[in-house]
């Protein structure tokens, strides 16, 4: 028994060297998400625009922020979607370098916050729709108990029901070799089950770091911190 316990103790020390393989890899899925979620708000997409004024906020993207019948109605729109491709953008690159990964995750969970609890938090947590009861996540939370679980089984079940009825028009009417080609179809709720897990991933990486050996934090702390108080890391 004490062999096997100093073996795993040995295992314990032996492994921090590859803490920066998982918050590696949490900055390679999350960069990309940041960096297109900035890029697509800014008018650089449209060709008539050029130079610095082409990555600043789309203007129906500033219309959306500060719209209060169809929008989010928040105030200053300009200065808040601007502000929000910048942190979006940038940050996915200081994200994708492991650079002031800590700082630059704050900002970050704002952004997953602010995106929850004003644009996806009314169509409840699913991402897409769930059209299967049986294996819904949802039937476990009727075990513990959960009222709203079963109006969400309910509300797979009516979701199967008429994806079956897209698949009969389709089958139909259409090419279905051709139209299911690239994927299958899905309802989407627009919930607030992507923004959570991306606010998640980030607040894990503010408590682990960039991670070692994998991130320009790490290296730098080795420079400015050299007792290794790892702050940056």
């Amino acid at each position: 028994m004490s062999l096997l316990l100093s073996s795993y103790h040995r295992f314990l020390n032996w492994l921090p060297n590859f803490n920066g393989i998982p918050a590696l890899l949490l900055r390679l899925y999350l960069a990309p998400v940041f960096i297109m979620a900035g890029f697509s708000k800014t008018q650089l997409l449209n060709e008539e625009v050029t130079g610095f004024a082409s990555f600043m906020a789309d203007p129906s993207i500033i219309a959306w922020f500060g719209n209060t019948e169809w929008g989010l109605g928040l105030p200053l729109p300009a200065l808040l979607a601007n502000l929000v491709i910048l942190v979006e953008f940038f940050g996915g690159w200081l994200l994708l370098v492991g650079a002031l990964t800590r700082l630059i995750s704050i900002p970050l969970m704002f952004t997953m916050i602010m995106a929850a609890s004003t644009v996806h938090a009314p169509n409840g947590w699913f991402a897409i729709t769930p059209t299967n009861p049986d294996i819904s996540v949802a039937k476990m939370m009727t075990w513990l108990g959960v009222e709203q679980a079963e109006a969400s089984l309910e509300n797979s079940v009516e979701t199967g029901k008429r994806i079956e009825a897209m698949r009969n028009i389709l089958e139909n009417n259409g090419n279905t070799d051709w139209l299911y080609e690239n994927g299958n179809i899905v309802v989407l709720n627009n919930g607030i089950e992507f923004s959570a897990t991306y606010f998640i991933m980030l607040l894990a990486l503010f408590f682990i770091g960039a991670g070692r050996y994998t991130s320009v934090d790490y290296y730098m702390s080795k420079v400015f911190l050299p007792d290794n108080q790892g702050a940056l890391k």
